[in-house]
């Protein structure tokens, strides 16, 4: 049981968090690097439900299985497009900020495998599962059982 209810207690703030995932999902960015991100972002922050909920996701939208248990070592794996590995070297970056934020030949190969749209939603979609993990792991919200 989460600490805290937020459907109950700040229901249109999480809409709000809602509708911009949606919004996200509809725009240009693959689909496949969307949920690889999301996951990704998720297994950094410790986030048990979403790395649960982001798995099945993935799976459901035809991602293939290896590649979800290599995603933790993505940098060795073969099984990752160079646009994929941009997406999650940008998830890693921009998820951990350090000291000089997301470096220059982070951004410059996203920049070289997405559109500019593309880019932005990326932005976007880190950016947001980053804010819904802040919500699940202080509230301590756990996936349900299958």
């Amino acid at each position: 049981m989460p600490r805290l209810d937020l459907m109950a207690t700040a229901a249109e703030p999480y809409k709000a968090f809602i509708q911009a995932n949606t919004a996200i999902t509809e725009g240009p960015l693959d689909r496949t690097v969307f949920e690889l991100v999301k996951l990704r972002a998720s297994q950094l922050n410790g986030c048990v439900f979403c790395i649960d909920m982001h798995s099945h996701d993935a799976l459901e939208h035809g991602e293939d299985i290896d590649r979800l248990l290599q995603l933790a070592a993505w940098r060795e794996s073969e099984l990752y497009t160079e646009a994929e590995r941009a997406a999650l070297a940008y998830t890693e970056a921009a998820t951990r900020l350090g000291e000089h934020g997301v470096p220059d030949e982070v951004w410059n190969a996203v920049t070289e495998h997405f559109s500019p749209e593309e880019a932005g939603h990326l932005v976007a979609a880190v950016a947001l599962i980053n804010a819904f993990n802040r919500l699940a792991v202080p509230l301590q919200t756990k996936p349900p059982r299958r």
